[in-house]
């Protein structure tokens, strides 16, 4: 069971290779824990109750920070993965607003039906849908085209159904399992849902707002070993997209807002498709920016003049880099 962007493999394809000075930047996982802490992104496990926005806050008030923002609403009942990201790095939620989701859930069907019946017709029930948002939602009512990647029936007893569903971002659960007991002539609704993976961001590293509270306990006291554990590099909301790598003379350009140049490339991935959403980052693997290619990985290779990728949200404070 695959989101699509997994469907991809990237393979590093290298353009020219050169060195990076150690005089400028750090790898990820080697960043300052202070730098961290407003410039991370922490993967909850949301509890039900409160809301979305009041989780962020919560870890805000935690780590004593200004700025801390969540990569898409999940119901107040829901739990699960809720990628929180902290100070700086809140604009990079909206990358992981637009990825594929995964949920497990739990139907409970209004009548008895044959379990071949609900197993067909949870099939047939994949790929383009059509939804109505129910009414309070964040978005206009009206129909749109979501699409269900994969369904996965994980177990079945009387009336109740548990299933794994990957889907785009922006479906309702609740109103496919309204709509699926429709389709089942059975009538349905939803008793329980978790979220169990955004892009990278999956339930098996997930923790709890008391795992968080007693980690900056330590880093208080001195020992930052569980912070880092449960902070993860901004780099880590990226994993998902296609990257091109550049060397260290292009970076200060970059962070000023500049296009990208065939001259700055050095490595990218295949793949790559013109118009594709790229991260651009150095060769200690920083994210500098994110951008949209103008060609396709071949073309980024063979290319020598013209902007090859246009430069969008720049996440990499300017002067970590020399102009030179």
């Amino acid at each position: 069971m695959k989101l699509p962007f997994e469907a991809i493999e990237h393979k590093i394809l290298v353009r020219k290779e050169a060195e990076t000075d150690s005089k400028y930047g750090s790898r990820p996982e080697e960043r300052e824990i202070k730098k961290l802490i407003n410039y991370g992104i922490i993967n909850i496990n949301k509890p039900s109750g409160p809301t979305s926005h009041q989780v962020s806050d919560y870890v805000k008030k935690i780590l004593h920070i200004k700025k801390a923002g969540h990569s898409g609403s999940l119901d107040p009942k829901v739990t699960g993965v809720l990628p929180v990201a902290l100070g700086k790095a809140t604009r990079i939620a909206d990358v992981l607003l637009k990825t594929g989701k995964e949920y497990v859930a739990l139907m409970h069907l209004h009548k008895d039906i044959d379990e071949k019946v609900i197993r067909k017709t949870m099939q047939e029930f994949t790929g383009k849908i059509t939804q109505l948002p129910p009414i309070r939602s964040a978005v206009k009512r009206k129909e749109r085209v979501r699409e269900i990647y994969y369904v996965e029936i994980l177990e079945i007893e009387g009336k109740e159904v548990l299933f794994r569903i990957g889907c785009q971002a922006g479906t309702y659960i609740r109103k496919y399992i309204h709509d699926l007991g429709i389709k089942l002539n059975t009538g349905a609704h939803m008793a329980q849902l978790i979220r169990t993976r955004v892009a990278n961001f999956t339930d098996k590293e997930m923790i709890t707002l008391y795992d968080l509270k007693d980690a900056y306990e330590f880093y208080k006291e001195g020992n930052d070993k569980e912070l880092r554990k449960v902070i993860k590099p901004i780099e880590k909301a990226v994993e998902h997209l296609p990257k091109v790598w550049v060397f260290d003379s292009a970076i200060d350009n970059l962070c000023h807002g500049a296009d990208l140049y065939f001259g700055g490339i050095s490595k990218v991935h295949s793949g790559i498709k013109e118009g594709d959403l790229v991260a651009v980052m150095s060769l200690k693997d920083e994210l500098i920016c994110l951008g949209k290619s103008e060609f396709s990985s071949e073309e980024l290779l063979e290319g020598l003049k013209g902007v090859a990728v246009k430069t969008g949200k720049v996440f990499m404070d300017i002067g970590v880099y020399s102009k030179l």
